[in-house]
């Protein structure tokens, strides 16, 4: 059996194990090295590079352009099955091509359609050509496309002229403008349909 005075060293073993000293050295802090602050650029340009293999896409045409180009590429398919080279600008077609591009782009003889403006001037068109049988498949109504957009382009020469105010002018072509947004809007869709979805063999169908 253990003595009383030995159980107690025993016992005060671990204790004074388990005591921290207190006597130990303090160090002064390490100081980091002072450098540029070149982790924004850094970032930026990794950024950049991750996401140069999926940008954004390029913004969509707008409308006016859409019809534009929609509108070429019928006219050029309209040329070409007639065995006409499409006009470009800065190039000049063969001698004795060129009156023969006119006619087949624009019509012949004499103008079908005609609208007297305000201001005094008088505008034709066809309704031969490649121009027109493009603003018919477009518009849906080439003949009534042509009157709506004749006279919505000339609203403020013909308030000028009638001393009226463009409001004025444009409460009295309501209808027109009426028919030229809602014809303008079909051409919009059958534009971009056509430029999203060209036939295989590239040339618009007729």
């Amino acid at each position: 059996m253990l003595s009383r005075t030995r159980a107690a060293r025993l016992l005060t073993v671990p204790l004074q194990a388990a005591v921290l000293p207190t006597h130990l050295p303090v160090r002064s802090p390490t100081r980091l090295p002072t450098r540029p602050l070149v982790l924004l650029p850094a970032l930026v340009l990794s950024a950049g590079l991750l996401l140069s293999g999926c940008t954004a896409p390029p913004p969509r045409p707008a409308p006016d352009e859409v019809i534009k180009a929609a509108t070429q590429r019928l006219t050029d398919a309209c040329l070409a099955r007639q065995g006409l080279t499409p006009p470009r600008p800065g190039q000049t077609p063969p001698p004795g091509r060129q009156q023969q591009i006119s006619d087949a782009l624009f019509g012949a003889g004499r103008a079908e359609l005609s609208v007297a403006l305000p201001t005094g001037y008088v505008v034709r068109a066809h309704t031969d050509g490649c121009l027109a049988a493009a603003q018919q498949r477009l518009y849906g109504d080439q003949r009534r496309w042509f009157r709506a957009s004749v006279i919505v382009n000339n609203l403020q020469p013909e308030a000028d002229r009638t001393h009226r105010s463009l409001a004025e002018v444009r409460d009295r072509h309501r209808a027109e403008i009426a028919d030229w947004r809602r014809m303008r809007e079909h051409a919009l869709t059958g534009a971009t349909a056509l430029l999203d979805n060209p036939p295989p063999t590239g040339e618009p169908r007729p």
